[in-house]
């Protein structure tokens, strides 16, 4: 439960001024009375070109548009990815089509996430959520703060010529560090890292069962049982060579140790 808080004070830090629409409710509560502190200085900040604040309906619009794409960034900026792929290729290797179903799946590679993402969540709320909520920072350092954090875990499960590869279509200089490598361009480089190792956990998962299914064709095409399907009689020797090495347990911790 403490890193489910942690999570969910990491996205309110990303939209500190999401409580602002409360202000069309309080219009009468004076300003004196208003929300203080650093939320204060947080909205304040929200202001268009001239200096002048956004409407509310510019904000809410504005809140909306970022609500739509902030669940995905986040969940691209984590190990979900990589996880959520193995189990939809461990689904299809065991030949099973809705077992386990989506829900679990995604509930899975959630709570395997928080597991595997608790170190760096400690430390932005460390560096980033007990200063800000304390008063000691602004909301734009604590965001630069997580976002170090994040870039950080991210920039460990890059491959170099992924992160290459994409600095050399966006025509940036050579990079002194990892730290100098912007957001533009280690997200991208990320996923398709991910997507890649995802691959690879997922053929050597694939070998075994493979394995099995010809067997099985074999046997059934020497008997002569060619109007049976293969895929019928595999299912249930799968499924007893996956309890009996304990695959959940074997998966889950290849997946967390992949992540070191």
């Amino acid at each position: 439960m403490k890193r489910l808080a942690s999570l969910s004070a990491l996205v309110a830090l990303i939209l500190p001024k999401l409580a602002y629409a409360q202000a069309a409710v309080a219009q009468a509560v004076p300003a004196s009375a208003a929300m203080p502190g650093a939320l204060d200085r947080a909205f304040s900040n929200m202001a268009g070109a001239g200096g002048e604040p956004l409407s509310l309906s510019l904000q809410l619009l504005l809140v909306m548009g970022l609500l739509t794409i902030l669940p995905a960034l986040i969940l691209m900026m984590t190990s979900f990815t990589r996880i959520i792929v193995v189990l939809a290729i461990l689904r299809q290797a065991l030949g099973l089509q809705q077992s386990p179903p989506n829900q679990v799946l995604i509930g899975l590679s959630l709570f395997l996430s928080l597991f595997v993402m608790a170190p760096t969540l400690e430390k932005v709320n460390a560096n980033a959520l007990a200063p800000y909520s304390a008063g000691q920072i602004n909301a734009e350092q604590a965001i630069a703060a997580a976002g170090t954090e994040f870039h950080g875990f991210m920039i460990r499960q890059t491959r170099k010529t992924d992160l290459a590869m994409f600095a050399d279509m966006a025509k940036a200089p050579k990079f002194q560090s990892s730290a100098d490598v912007p957001f533009s361009i280690l997200l991208p480089a990320f996923v398709t890292s991910e997507l890649k190792t995802a691959f690879q956990i997922g053929f050597m998962l694939f070998l075994p069962f493979l394995v099995i299914d010809l067997v099985v064709s074999s046997v059934l095409m020497s008997l002569g049982m060619m109007m049976m399907s293969p895929m019928l009689v595999s299912l249930p020797f799968k499924l007893l060579l996956f309890v009996l090495v304990d695959g959940w347990a074997l998966l889950m911790g290849s997946l967390a140790a992949s992540f070191v």
